[in-house]
């Protein structure tokens, strides 16, 4: 949590210093939508986009030329499901996590409609993982499917060993404003994660386990100033 910490007191320094020199326009407001998400596992383990949920709250501040700065506090959904060929098995292992980027925030438009891009760093804190399963995955070895397909199955009983997560994550959406206060927005968004989620050292099964993610989002924001 120091890290939540320090980095929203240089986002609140930062902005401090903008508004020395600018006069911009501050807003707060939420959000809420989908994703979609997997593990980016090397061997590669056959999988599918699993669906999951994400929301959170956000704080902007925008200066008058085209640019400003975005904080997010979110909850959100990932993991990876497993594709299973000619079988009715079913696998995916869920993450929780509350992550916080910090985004750079471009737009164009008019006073009405706007078009915008976020690009920033993110940090995040696995909160909890779950396991969904029809089968006994524990046992997986013993399982003539899995002997027959010949494909990585380490990964289904695997513990997490890092619950901080860093990553890169970029946005394009659109804006609408419905008077001087109250606007609605619509954002697409990619996250490419940096940490590995399971063991990664050179006697492991795995050289890099990082996560990828693909949200849909529907937010509103309020002028504060």
């Amino acid at each position: 949590m120091r890290w939540f910490a320090f980095i929203l007191t240089a986002f609140a320094a930062l902005l401090a210093s903008a508004q020395t020199h600018y006069e911009g326009t501050i807003a707060v407001g939420g959000k809420a939508g989908a994703t979609l998400s997997r593990v980016n596992f090397n061997p590669t383990v056959e999988q599918v986009m699993l669906p999951g949920m994400t929301a959170g709250v956000m704080i902007r501040y925008i200066e008058e030329k085209n640019f400003g700065l975005i904080a997010e506090l979110n909850f959100t959904q990932r993991g990876w499901k497993e594709k299973f060929e000619e079988s009715d098995y079913q696998y995916s292992h869920n993450f929780t996590y509350l992550e916080l980027p910090i985004m750079t925030h471009i737009f164009f438009g008019n006073q009405r409609v706007k078009g915008f891009i976020n690009l920033g760093p993110e940090i995040e804190v696995m909160l909890g993982n779950r396991i969904s399963s029809n089968f006994s995955y524990q046992d997986a070895a013993e399982d003539e499917y899995f002997i027959n397909d010949n494909r990585h199955i380490e990964q289904l009983s695997m513990k997490v060993s890092n619950k901080l997560d860093y990553g890169i994550c970029a946005g394009a959406g659109m804006e609408l404003n419905l008077n001087s206060k109250h606007s609605l927005l619509l954002e697409g968004r990619f996250y490419y994660g940096l940490t590995d989620v399971f063991p990664n050292h050179k006697t492991d099964v795995f050289s890099s386990s990082n996560s990828m993610t693909i949200s849909v989002t529907l937010g509103y924001f309020y002028r504060l100033k």
